[in-house]
């Protein structure tokens, strides 16, 4: 099942601060909803172990994500693929801008995922909420974060 979204956040926080946080593995992970796990592999890449209910299904996560595009501080591609075992798989990626914007920092993204197993057999409303409110609680905690 594929699924898109779309959003924006303004920060208050210059982009430099912003950019510095979004490639923190401490940051991202205190961030990240149901986050056990982050480890850095390379300067552009990290393993996270992530578990996380969706409807009646829980399954913990175990994937990669890659950071590609770099331009800092104005943004990056962010892509990865997580395994769930038998609630299934997601992968997929983001685009992440940053501009200045009030005072601050208004960041953008723009998400293509594709997930399958029994995740997809939940049908696409359900899903759509779940990726809805964790990427919702992602960004609350990434603003507290980047407030200090």
């Amino acid at each position: 099942m594929a699924m898109t979204m779309t959003g924006e956040v303004q920060l208050p926080a210059s982009r430099d601060t912003v950019w510095a946080k979004l490639n923190d593995p401490a940051t991202l992970k205190a961030c990240i909803p149901g986050c056990e796990d982050l480890n850095m592999l390379s300067d552009h890449e990290f393993e996270a172990v992530a578990v996380n209910k969706i409807g009646p299904v829980k399954a913990k996560f175990k994937g990669r994500v890659t950071l590609s595009d770099l331009d800092p501080p104005n943004g990056y591609k962010i892509s990865g693929q997580g395994d769930g075992g038998v609630a299934g798989f997601a992968k997929g990626g983001a685009v992440v801008s940053l501009t200045d914007k009030d005072g601050g920092t208004l960041l953008t993204y723009n998400v293509e995922a594709q997930i399958g197993g029994k995740l997809a057999q939940l049908g696409q409303r359900l899903i759509n909420g779940a990726a809805k409110k964790m990427a919702d609680q992602f960004f609350e905690n990434f603003a507290a974060a980047v407030k200090g």
